[in-house]
């Protein structure tokens, strides 16, 4: 059987299902980071995760300029040999203090920094992940030699039955394997935040590490933004992060304890075999991260307007889930209705994220909505119309708005920063 034979039947009922394709779509030019254009027209731009708006911010945009001018475009080689500057230093320093651990990597991608991870999972030793974690959580698993066990999402029972059984079986070693429990801090379709201090409690109880995938959460929860571990006033033992998101490049972050980071230099395929991340890349990011650090009021900003996007979505029938992030997840059940309303919207001046299976199980798909701290009033009053208009004609929501709805409080932060550093680590 010829290898590419399985290409030509899945494209074609690919196309019958979703009648037009909603992925890999190309935008034209953009305009403040929050509109584009797509196919004639000019449409807002609500799937985005550039959570600060820093994307088109001068002075990112400068730190990238000045950087391709003096050390070019490519490094031409991976770190470990001839890759390596002190702006990638430089900008591995100040992630590590800003994210509260001794020592951060930076590498090309996300998803990179996260099959960093693989070599931690070393044959006998056991991972617990939760069942919405982002894919490349998941292959970081498949590249160690650990067995992998999956927990039921935010389910803390399921994950203690699991940790249970391991040293009661003596599964993998039991209570002397070695044991590491995955979880993004925000989950990246549901837009929910891990229970930290649970999972951290068991972690202490059981003996395991925890992991945790800040990419949605770094620069937006917290006092100042370090994340989720902040939000909760917790220090995981290892957190990886996007530079993509609120650091408005491209690239990824793994911090931890320097004895580790040191150890998956040299023993992280994701790492010593790629190219080092752009030096527009890391200058970008850095000029993000110290942004970020000094005008706070982009954070309060991004989740202002996240909650009045949830609240006004819910007012008018929606489902937005568990959410209480800038990440709105939109119930729109059935793949052909969540791709038609895709369409629709983009019709009328809205470009969402349609989820649909595989990503999410079949019958919970979603429309997700993401808006910027670059985003104006306006703007989301022309998303809210624009949903109510479409939703009602799919038959989403109903034709007259419910007399009231469950609102949603964002997760915002603690009034003030904690006091001291948060390394708090919870015990039974």
């Amino acid at each position: 059987m010829d290898i590419l034979e399985k290409c030509r039947p899945w494209t074609a009922e690919h196309l019958r299902r979703t009648g037009r394709d909603c992925y890999y779509r190309a935008l034209g030019d953009t305009f403040d980071g929050t509109e584009a254009e797509f196919e004639g027209r000019r449409v807002i731009i609500a799937a985005s995760h550039d959570y600060l708006g820093l994307s088109s911010d001068p002075r990112v945009l400068e730190a990238a300029v000045t950087a391709v001018r003096r050390f070019g475009t490519s490094l031409g080689g991976s770190r470990g040999v001839s890759g390596s500057l002190e702006l990638h230093e430089e900008l591995e320093s100040r992630l590590a203090e800003f994210m509260g651990q001794e020592a951060a990597a930076v590498l090309p991608s996300g998803y990179q920094a996260n099959l960093m991870l693989a070599p931690l999972m070393s044959d006998g030793d056991l991972v617990f992940s939760d069942f919405s974690n982002h894919a490349s959580l998941d292959e970081a698993v498949a590249h160690g030699k650990a067995k992998g066990r999956k927990f039921l999402h935010g389910d803390l029972e399921h994950l203690e039955e699991l940790l249970e059984a391991a040293d009661k079986h003596g599964i993998s070693g039991g209570v002397d394997a070695g044991k590491i429990i995955l979880t993004d801090g925000v989950f990246s379709v549901e837009g929910d935040l891990c229970d930290l201090p649970g999972l951290m409690k068991l972690a202490g109880a059981y003996g395991a590490r925890v992991v945790v995938d800040s990419s949605h959460d770094l620069g937006v929860l917290g006092p100042t933004g370090a994340g989720a571990g902040e939000h909760f006033g917790l220090r995981p033992d290892v957190v990886t992060s996007a530079l993509s998101k609120s650091l408005a490049s491209v690239g990824g972050v793994i911090a931890g304890p320097a004895e580790v980071i040191r150890y998956l230099l040299f023993h992280a395929r994701a790492m010593m075999f790629t190219a080092a991340a752009s030096p527009a890349n890391v200058a970008a990011a850095l000029a993000a991260l110290k942004i970020l650090q000094t005008e706070p009021q982009r954070r309060v900003r991004v989740l202002e307007l996240a909650e009045r996007l949830h609240n006004g979505l819910r007012s008018l029938g929606f489902d937005t889930g568990t959410s209480v992030t800038p990440v709105v997840p939109v119930l729109v059940t059935g793949r052909e209705r969540c791709v038609r309303m895709w369409h629709e919207l983009c019709e009328a001046g809205v470009f969402a994220a349609p989820m649909v299976h595989p990503v999410v199980r079949a019958g919970r798909e979603v429309l997700r909505i993401t808006l910027t701290a670059a985003h104006t009033d306006t703007q989301l009053e022309r998303v809210l119309a624009a949903f109510e208009q479409v939703g009602r004609d799919a038959g989403v929501i109903p034709r007259h708005a419910p007399t009231s709805h469950t609102p949603v409080r964002i997760a915002h932060p603690r009034e003030a920063p904690l006091s001291g550093p948060y390394d708090v680590r919870l015990s039974t």
